[in-house]
């Protein structure tokens, strides 16, 4: 953990040491904060039909559906540069100034890699968001990359300076595809097949109301399916990342869950829907509990 950047560090030295009741309340604000802003963002810009409060509530429910999720890891602040960078991808489409958008991005993502390795697969999603929004212009791929490298330019340069310079390899992601030991439990896979499910009638949700939106809301559910996609392979691509590092997905996820709890007519289903995850965060919780 301690190699996996910045926020593991401060997790380990600082937050660890507080007492639980501190920590069970510092998640609860880091969950309830990123909900409401991934809420506020979707809402704000016409993602569903109409709005509501589905897309907190998935993101909630998510967050107990794995007990490695259910916990404060690095890759669940990271969560919050997920976030930022969609804001910044949104704002891509039709954009007057697109190269100081971009590097403002680049600096984010940069930032995001620095604080949690994992992060790095980002930068892919960014480069297929700029491909999904914009046509190709060179400049704006430079103004990108030069914003991903600029934080790693002032760590590289701070070390420098302080003669510390072998510390550099440090604060570099190091990609290593390994193979997970995921547990045996069986309600592991029930979890599994629960998210799964979720998320595939999101999908099929999402796919059959397409049709009624803008191009540019298209588009920005174009990110977030890469987003889902893309950083699926993370425990497989980190030694020790684990399933801590699959919280990254919970962003794109419950955006595309929500789709289940907003479009449907008769509510039984999604009320069925909502009791089967909420007994999957219950059974969790009590894992939680007893360890």
């Amino acid at each position: 953990m301690q190699d996996s950047g910045i926020i593991s560090l401060v997790l380990t030295k600082y937050i660890k040491q507080l007492p639980p009741a501190i920590i069970g309340l510092l998640y609860i604000a880091i969950v309830l904060l990123q909900a409401i802003r991934l809420n506020i963002l979707l809402n704000e810009y016409r993602m569903f039909s109409q709005v509501g409060f589905t897309t907190a509530m998935s993101y909630v429910l998510l967050t107990g559906i794995f007990p490695e999720w259910a916990v404060i890891t690095p890759a669940l602040i990271a969560n919050s540069f997920v976030i930022w960078i969609f804001i910044q991808l949104t704002k891509l489409y039709n954009n007057h100034s697109p190269k100081s958008l971009l590097f403002n991005t680049g600096l984010i993502v940069g930032s995001a890699v620095l604080c949690y390795h994992s992060a790095v697969l980002l930068l892919i999603i960014v480069l297929f968001a700029l491909v999904i929004v914009r046509p190709f212009v060179l400049s704006e791929w430079f103004a990108l990359l030069l914003g991903v490298l600029m934080p790693f330019y002032i760590i590289g340069a701070l070390l420098f300076l302080k003669d510390k310079i072998g510390l550099w390899q440090s604060f570099l992601p190091r990609i290593h595809f390994t193979n997970v030991a995921l547990t045996k439990n069986s309600f592991f896979w029930v979890n599994v097949g629960v998210a799964t499910f979720l998320l595939m009638l999101g999908f099929v949700t999402l796919n059959n109301n397409t049709n009624r939106m803008v191009i540019q809301v298209r588009k920005n559910w174009g990110i977030i399916t890469v987003m889902a996609f893309s950083m699926i392979p993370l425990p497989f691509m980190f030694v020790d990342a684990g399933m801590a590092a699959t919280a990254l997905n919970i962003v794109p996820f419950a955006a595309i869950i929500s789709n289940v709890f907003v479009y449907p007519k008769k509510m039984w289903w999604p009320n069925i829907l909502f009791f089967l995850a909420i007994a999957a965060v219950i059974h969790n919780n009590r894992i939680i509990i007893k360890n």
